[in-house]
């Protein structure tokens, strides 16, 4: 399945949107990369959704296949749709390895998964697109407790989510609930998503 494996600065840039999370990308060069950066051009209604669904898109590291299945399972859900989208999103493997502060980002905590370092109420799961359930507990397996990258992430840990736990002496972590919309994204207008992909 094809990523995205180019640089996410550029991307954070071109969207004007930090998809790390962190503001790192855009302070120093706040403006677009490329010759004509510093350019500003009005956005159709079209490219205006197109930017927001991109913003989701990439924050989360997801092939627009998959996005747009998990927008089509939201869809099947009650409530609305468009918040409904952002928790299955949230409630992935590897977001929810990278919220606990496991992984600096997202892609490290793929990467994590991927490997097999994971463990989903004590069975390893190495399916970054896991699902987790409210309740469910996530760890590190017994021989991948001393990473080197895991230690660093926990140490420099600049922000946590009331939606997990982590429990630093047993290094285990929990899925307690799925977020509320005022959680995450605060930036992003998931009405937008909606829009495009109902057009």
């Amino acid at each position: 399945m094809s990523r995205f494996t180019g640089s996410t600065w550029k991307v954070s840039r071109r969207l004007g949107y930090s998809i790390s999370e962190t503001g790192k990308e855009l302070k120093k060069r706040p403006y677009a990369p490329g010759q004509h950066g510093q350019r500003r051009s009005k956005l159709s209604d079209y490219g205006q959704q197109l930017h927001e669904k991109q913003k989701v898109r990439f924050t989360y590291g997801v092939s627009e296949k998959q996005f747009h299945k998990t927008f089509l399972e939201a869809q099947k859900l009650p409530g609305v749709h468009g918040e409904n989208f952002l928790k299955l999103l949230e409630s992935r493997l590897d977001n929810v390895v990278y919220r606990l502060g496991l992984a600096r980002t997202r892609q490290q905590a793929r990467q994590l998964v991927a490997h097999g370092h994971i463990l989903v109420d004590n069975k390893k799961v190495d399916i970054p697109s896991y699902r987790l359930q409210p309740g469910q507990k996530v760890a590190l397996k017994e021989t991948s407790r001393s990473l080197k990258i895991v230690a660093e992430a926990l140490e420099a840990q600049f922000a946590t989510v009331d939606f997990v736990t982590y429990d630093k002496d047993a290094q285990v972590g929990t899925f307690v609930r799925y977020p509320e919309r005022n959680e995450i994204l605060n930036d992003v207008n998931e009405q937008l998503i909606v829009e495009f992909y109902n057009r």
